[in-house]
């Protein structure tokens, strides 16, 4: 890991640095943070003599080799100080990160969720979740519309919040990030989809393109984690969110095993935001609150919420999970007074 004296390198030193460690079969890539460009070099970075002249380079503040199955995410890297930002919120900086939304959205009645989403922005949320392509079990459920995506842009239009969709493929990612959605859900059955999460890093390097990464569902460790949302900054883009959303096997009375007691564990080793996903961990309306607010007790940085306007008339895990704005309204602020304890003396 490079970190130079200014802010970026210039093209001249950028191209010094490419030079030497080409002499020694490495190749340099450059990561855009929040505040300053890193660089890392990818090869062998066992080379010593490779590190002690890049070092010596009038420009370079310092060269960090990392011991670390994840270079990029640990830490103790130069993108230690990244700061992850979605629309106007520095997430998990002042105040704590909500998105919310219904879990899918129903083609044939756009109103619900557009209804939904001014709502959900009363509530007091900072983005708007939504599904428009779906991952389900069974190959007969609905599986969702392309058509669901100008709902959703035109709930953003309308509400002016940033928007959560999940994608699953290249064609899904490309429109998605066509249409310049700020965050790009990358769903629990597809967290060890390398070439997926791969291709995601890649496609938005450099830009302000958000990725929130669920964790595995069959108990991926913390390591296993973190070193999947490597992949993606890997190719360029360290704007990455980690999201616990419960593991199997489920724990009896819950949809599966909530899982937000992770957060410690992920905060202590990587420097990425932590959004917990409640509805998804315990499956049932009536149970989100309170693991909101273990969530938060914890040390999460935020939550990924179910929410719909009316869940009995919602698709998809509305009528079982999601819970009503006004709820929503409730939660956010019962979630605040926890995050404010933490930081009592």
């Amino acid at each position: 890991m490079i970190i130079p004296k200014a802010n970026k390198l210039s093209t001249n030193e950028l191209n010094e640095v490419e030079a030497i460690a080409s002499d020694f079969e490495c190749s340099i890539l450059e990561i855009q943070g929040h505040n300053r460009c890193v660089y890392a070099i990818l090869g062998d970075e066992s080379r010593e003599v490779m590190f002690k002249r890049i070092a010596g380079l009038p420009f370079i503040s310092k060269v960090d080799m990392i011991e670390s199955p994840y270079k990029l995410m640990d830490r103790r890297s130069g993108l230690a100080d990244h700061r992850v930002q979605v629309g106007k919120t520095e997430v998990g900086k002042e105040e704590p990160f909500f998105i919310a939304g219904p879990c899918t959205i129903d083609p044939k009645n756009p109103n619900l969720f557009l209804e939904s989403a001014h709502a959900i922005k009363e509530a007091g949320a900072h983005a708007l979740r939504g599904g428009v392509w779906k991952p389900r079990t069974n190959p007969y459920s609905y599986q969702g519309d392309s058509k669901s995506l100008e709902i959703i842009l035109q709930a953003r239009e309308e509400t002016r919040l940033p928007i959560d969709i999940e994608v699953m493929d290249s064609e899904q990612l490309k429109l998605a990030f066509d249409a310049k959605v700020d965050v790009l859900q990358i769903g629990t059955r597809n967290a060890l989809n390398y070439s997926l999460l791969k291709e995601v890093g890649k496609l938005s390097a450099g830009s302000d393109t958000t990725v929130l990464l669920k964790r595995g569902r069959h108990v991926g460790s913390p390591n296993e984690f973190i070193a999947a949302a490597e992949y993606i900054v890997a190719e360029g883009n360290p704007n990455v969110m980690l999201c616990p959303r419960g593991t199997t096997p489920h724990l009896e009375g819950y949809r599966n095993h909530p899982d937000e007691s992770i957060t410690p564990l992920l905060k202590n080793r990587t420097w990425a935001p932590v959004v917990v996903d409640p509805s998804h961990s315990v499956g049932h309306a009536d149970f989100v609150k309170a693991c909101s607010l273990a969530a938060f007790a914890y040390g999460a940085d935020g939550l990924c919420i179910e929410s719909h306007i009316d869940p009995s008339k919602g698709i998809g895990d509305d009528p079982k999970q999601a819970i009503r704005p006004e709820k929503l309204k409730e939660l956010i602020q019962s979630c605040q007074a926890v995050w404010e304890s933490r930081y009592l003396p």
